[in-house]
């Protein structure tokens, strides 16, 4: 079975692209464990499986992109959750709904199709990723030599529960600090680059910390890793989707510093 190439990846401008569809199943017949990826789907509802794509699935805090795939006699399908196989984790499984009955009969493989993305929402989706980042590269500048044990572990980029969590206890009187250096990041408009490391690549520029689990990914041992840098800032692997440059992100806040268990949790929003 091919992976699915993730055209997003290469080109974060595409909001199109053409490609073919390799399989179509119904939810129905789906192993539990792709079921369960989007528990809201029913039973009459569909995968479709391309062989490139241009939506974002969810995953790495994102939430994953919508639209539609159209094919050139006009039949349509509707697709509301993209996510990463678990059964197959090389296929992308685009859920969703055929705008008609008669849509499925012409949604076989082979099919050429167009896939168009909602560009509103990979947008919004795009800046809350890399402010999300940019907040994370503006706590660890600022504490992490000031907090025990600081190390930044996860991070959710979805527009009603913003935030990133962080080992170590960040007190509340940092809040101000951080919106600060926050806001000092985004002005200065510091570019968003796109770039692909092998273990090397991080170990040359000291951040071995970061190095993925390369099994764990399900990648071969001569593919590199998608890394985010903002230039000047920070450096994250990361398979998301970003806006060009941070001042793209617009304005920033920082809702609040939870903490429990030795965790802190940094909230924020796009207002």
């Amino acid at each position: 079975m091919l992976r699915t190439f993730l055209a997003f990846h290469h080109n974060g401008a595409l909001s199109t692209l053409q490609a073919t569809v390799t399989a179509v199943r119904s939810v129905a017949s789906l192993d539990e464990a792709d079921r369960l990826l989007y528990k809201q789907a029913k039973d009459d509802d569909h995968v479709v499986i391309t062989d490139s794509t241009v939506f974002h699935p969810q995953g790495g805090g994102q939430p994953s992109d919508e639209g539609v795939m159209e094919a050139e006699s006009g039949e349509t399908f509707h697709v509301h959750m993209v996510r990463t196989g678990t059964t197959r984790q090389e296929e992308v499984l685009h859920f969703g709904r055929f705008a008609d009955a008669s849509a499925l009969s012409v949604f076989q493989p082979g099919l050429k199709i167009t896939q168009k993305i909602d560009q509103e929402k990979r947008l919004l989706y795009s800046r809350y990723h890399t402010a999300g980042h940019v907040l994370g590269a503006a706590v660890r500048h600022l504490v992490e030599k000031e907090v025990d044990g600081f190390d930044e572990t996860k991070a959710s980029h979805f527009p009603d529960s913003a935030a990133c969590e962080f080992t170590g206890l960040i007190e509340g009187k940092w809040k101000s600090a951080i919106q600060e250096k926050l806001d000092a990041y985004i002005d200065k408009d510091m570019p968003v680059e796109i770039d692909w490391w092998d273990e090397e690549d991080f170990k040359s520029n000291g951040l071995e910390r970061l190095i993925p689990d390369r099994k764990a990914m399900g990648m071969a041992d001569d593919e590199k890793f998608r890394v985010v840098k903002i230039v000047g800032a920070e450096t994250y692997p990361c398979g998301g989707t970003h806006v060009d440059s941070t001042k793209l992100c617009g304005k920033t806040v920082v809702k609040k510093i939870a903490r429990s268990k030795g965790i802190s949790r940094v909230s924020y929003n796009l207002p």
